[in-house]
């Protein structure tokens, strides 16, 4: 009887240890949403004496891909992106065991081109940028090799200046929005671009050029802010809390003359608006330590609210029936797989909510 007991208490501490295997969260992904995510693992610590989450800046696609990777301590618990999952990666997730994916939207950002502030401000359409960033543009009839080095070859009424960018590599869920929501609305008002057949239109629109005008700046956008403080007519892209931390020194670029400011990206007059996500792997509850209650704090009013602590970090709040949905998502443990619904019909910017 006494071997019995005691074999029980070695199964129960075998069991016990196997439920909280690991005790510090692991979160990886954009580099967008990882200022606020730090933010709230630095505030998670402090307060409720868990170990503060390790937060590690990958971009969004490599972060989805670490991810979906399989389902074990070994892999991350959460993944920061600044778009929605794809279809194609939530497959991905399921063939390696992850079949539970809980998708919670923290807020809305906007993507700014910005510039210091010594240079000419710029008043850009969507279709400007387009044409000065789409690797083959119409010329003549034809698609050519992009020719524009100056913006005034693409409007007379633009400054006589080279073209230059920097931005996100293809890896990042920033580059994905900005070829979605600029490259993409820009290339559709080409009536050239608009007559061709649909294959080619897809890759006209979502090819940047390759000849040295578009930079790529990797996944840290401090380095493209860096940048600019040296090259002052250049144009950066990245998240607007980027800009907001440095708009002591940066500009932002108008589109379509609304100014890349928090009450135009609330109110989603500002046309290149995104949501931001978290995206959690269920199966890790139980298994490591604290996570539930990190998602809890995380989709609080005191962080994501209209005086939430993340709007000093740059955070466009939810209104507030999405916020309370976002804990009802929370409370309920409810998966994207269980909600049978994805981003495309989930909702995806200000305006649209």
């Amino acid at each position: 009887m006494r071997l019995k007991l005691v074999s029980l208490l070695a199964l129960s501490v075998l069991f016990s240890n196997q439920a909280e295997a690991r005790d510090q969260i692991r979160v990886v992904g954009s580099s967008t949403v990882y200022p606020l995510t730090s933010s709230v693992a630095e505030t998670f610590g402090k307060r409720t004496g868990n170990r503060t989450p390790i937060v590690e800046s990958t971009g969004t696609g490599a972060g989805i891909k670490l991810f979906c990777a399989g389902v074990g301590l070994e892999t991350p618990d959460i993944v920061n992106a600044s778009r929605g999952i794809k279809d194609s990666e939530l497959d991905d997730c399921k063939k390696n065991g992850v079949t539970a994916v809980m998708e919670t939207r923290v807020g809305f950002d906007g993507i700014v081109l910005a510039h210091h502030k010594s240079d000419k401000a710029y008043d850009l359409t969507r279709k400007e940028v387009f044409l000065a960033l789409a690797k083959e543009v119409p010329v003549g009839g034809k698609m050519v090799a992009n020719p524009y080095k100056k913006w005034k070859q693409i409007n007379p009424s633009l400054p006589d200046q080279e073209i230059s960018f920097y931005g996100p590599p293809p890896t990042s869920g920033t580059r994905d929005a900005f070829v979605e929501l600029v490259m993409d609305a820009g290339c559709k008002l080409v009536p050239e671009i608009a007559a061709l057949p649909e294959s080619k239109q897809r890759l006209a629109c979502g090819t940047i050029r390759e000849d040295g005008v578009y930079i790529e700046s990797g996944e840290n956008d401090n380095v493209i802010v860096q940048r600019l403080q040296v090259n002052h007519h250049a144009l950066g892209i990245f998240g607007y809390g980027y800009f907001d931390q440095n708009r002591d020194t940066l500009q932002s670029v108008k589109i379509e003359k609304v100014d890349a400011e928090f009450s135009n990206i609330l109110s989603g007059a500002y046309p290149v608006s995104r949501s931001m996500y978290l995206y959690t792997k269920k199966q890790h509850f139980g298994q490591v330590a604290g996570l539930k209650e990190f998602l809890k704090a995380y989709t609080s009013e005191d962080a994501v609210g209209e005086e939430g602590y993340l709007i000093e970090k740059g955070l466009i709040p939810l209104i507030p029936e999405l916020r309370a949905a976002q804990r009802a998502i929370v409370d309920a443990e409810e998966s994207v797989q269980e909600r049978g619904q994805t981003r495309e019909n989930s909702g995806g910017s200000p305006k649209k909510n």
